[in-house]
């Protein structure tokens, strides 16, 4: 226990401002989803900027791809929670969660996994990538993830909870073992998310159901 904490603060007394900064920005834009501001946008903006140039600059050029791709429905994102929002201010707007028919998810999903055995194959033969299986299928389930959340769909979270729990032990056998209690947070920050969006939809449901006469 003392040899991870002795780890943990020499990792955040070296660590660079940016990376710092990019770090809190994304749990920053976690914990806002969740709470369904709109400003979770913008600090998504902003640290997957940042984690753009960061990856970039130490040859990490797939992470600096799909966090140019973050960057980009960060802009999606918050057009469509904007256009959406039962008000005008950013910061109460209550944003309208949908729900996507269980087949759907299946079809979608198996989908997903083909493709990403697939780009796992490629990057375990013809690159030096490790755990490339595994860490293909968190690039493509993120991908498609991210585009939940920003169509608000309720069941964006559960493919959170899974994408971060494998995260988590990539993490761990690579011995990142602060990026790992940050996805651990994150895996809490989904769970929470997923009851707030859960009784904002009850609540949606409630209200479009039509009056019953007495």
């Amino acid at each position: 226990m003392a040899e991870i904490l002795t780890s943990v603060t020499s990792y955040f007394q070296q660590l660079p401002w940016l990376e710092l900064i990019a770090m809190l920005l994304s749990l920053a834009y976690v914990i806002l989803a969740a709470k369904g501001s709109l400003w979770c946008w913008p600090a998504a903006f902003v640290s997957t900027a940042l984690y753009t140039v960061i990856f970039y600059d130490v040859l990490l050029l797939m992470d600096s791809a799909l966090n140019a791709y973050y960057l980009l429905m960060a802009v999606y994102g918050y057009w469509q929670w904007s256009k959406h929002s039962n008000n005008n201010q950013a910061d109460n707007a209550e944003i309208t969660i949908v729900s996507w028919n269980l087949s759907w998810h299946i079809k979608i999903s198996t989908g997903l996994v083909i493709l990403a055995v697939g780009l796992g194959y490629l990057m375990a033969n013809y690159t030096e990538a490790h755990f490339p299986y595994l860490d293909t299928f968190t690039t493509v389930f993120a991908v498609f993830a991210t585009y939940l959340v920003a169509n608000k769909v309720l069941e964006n979270w559960l493919y959170w909870i899974v994408i971060d729990l494998v995260s988590i032990y990539l993490y761990i056998e690579k011995a990142l073992i602060p990026t790992t209690v940050l996805f651990v947070i994150f895996v809490i920050a989904a769970c929470y998310g997923y009851s707030k969006w859960l009784t904002l939809y009850k609540k949606s449901s409630i209200k479009l159901q039509p009056a019953t006469s007495s």
